[in-house]
């Protein structure tokens, strides 16, 4: 099992600095950036992280072919792969239709854009000039002037079986915003689908579960860490996740109110009143460090081979990070 942390750069630079050295320190594989217009610039971040860390793997989680051009895309992630000597990795998704909204761009045809961004840079990574003409983008004999890209690990975010399907076609992995392991039985199927295609080997694809974790000692700490996360996920899930695990739409409405209540009101207490302890159980990998390997050790027989700490990865962080390391990734290698 391969270990990845995730961060939002909606911090300090510095403080991201401080907590990716500290995760590469405590033996972490990967570190997932995410890429948002609001957010500082995932690619100034990734620079920085590149120059101050020497072992650990590097990219965005993830970035979107709608809002920086293909071209764009390969040309950042091959800068970020030779100034940290060949430890980039490419995350990229479809991306958020209510964000794009506020943005004014369009999200449409979702598949067919990440099919055709995906064929693009990886040509462009693999020096070759590019003369594609796609029903989302046009090149015309476009190509990068130095060869900084190749064999760069692309992994595609998805959620979908058609997605799940293109990203084991065209990816290197897959990145799953899921922490159960039936969400992962269920994905094994498209997953498979999609390497058949290809003619790809399972063993040589990383299937990443890009979960909500909250490590510390004392478990109800850690779990009373995740849940604001948790309603976050629970109000955002499509209605076949949640009825997979059995949740009514009564108790995710009571969520969702809660959360109305959060933005008007100021009150994040009732949110957190509102999420059920079945929800932190299914939605996030949360508790002490033993309940956690055994997840992880579900999570490994359906398949899964990277298991990304996301928020709120624990009530202290530098702790949490410390302790995933020393308690956890350690005894799952």
């Amino acid at each position: 099992m391969k270990f990845g942390v995730e961060f939002v750069p909606d911090v300090k630079y510095y403080e991201l600095e401080y907590y990716v050295k500290l995760a590469e320190d405590s033996g972490f594989d990967y570190v997932w950036i995410t890429d948002h217009y609001n957010n500082r610039n995932v690619y100034s971040i990734l620079t920085i992280l590149a120059l101050k860390t020497q072992r650990i793997k590097l990219g965005p989680g993830v970035t979107n072919p709608y809002h920086i051009n293909p071209a764009l895309t390969a040309s950042a992630i091959a800068t970020i792969n030779e100034i940290s000597n060949g430890r980039a990795v490419l995350g990229i998704g479809a991306g958020d239709k209510v964000t794009f909204e506020r943005i004014g761009i369009s999200w449409e045809k979702p598949l067919t854009r990440m099919r055709e961004a995906i064929t693009i840079i990886r040509q462009l990574l693999d020096g070759k000039s590019v003369t594609f003409s796609g029903e989302t983008f046009k090149f015309n004999g476009a190509r990068l002037n130095f060869k900084a890209g190749v064999g760069i690990p692309i992994y595609v975010g998805a959620q979908g079986p058609k997605m799940l399907e293109l990203a084991a076609e065209l990816g290197d992995g897959v990145l799953i915003n899921a922490s159960h392991p039936k969400d992962f039985d269920v994905a094994k199927e498209s997953i498979e689908k999609g390497l058949q295609k290809a003619g790809k080997s399972k063993e040589k694809f990383d299937v990443v579960a890009y979960a909500s974790m909250s490590v510390d000692k004392k478990r109800e700490d850690a779990r009373n860490a995740s849940r604001i996360v948790v309603a976050f996920i629970v109000a955002g899930s499509p209605e076949t996740v949640l009825e997979r695990h059995g949740f009514s739409q009564e108790a995710v409405n009571k969520v969702k109110e809660a959360l109305n209540n959060a933005f008007t009101k100021g009150d994040w207490p009732g949110v957190a009143k509102s999420v059920k302890d079945e929800m932190i159980d299914v939605f996030s990998i949360s508790g002490t460090p033993d309940e956690v390997i055994e997840r992880i050790k579900g999570l490994s027989k359906a398949g899964v081979t990277q298991v990304v700490a996301g928020s709120p990865i624990g009530p202290d962080k530098k702790k949490s990070i410390q302790l995933i390391g020393k308690e956890i990734i350690t005894k799952s290698k």
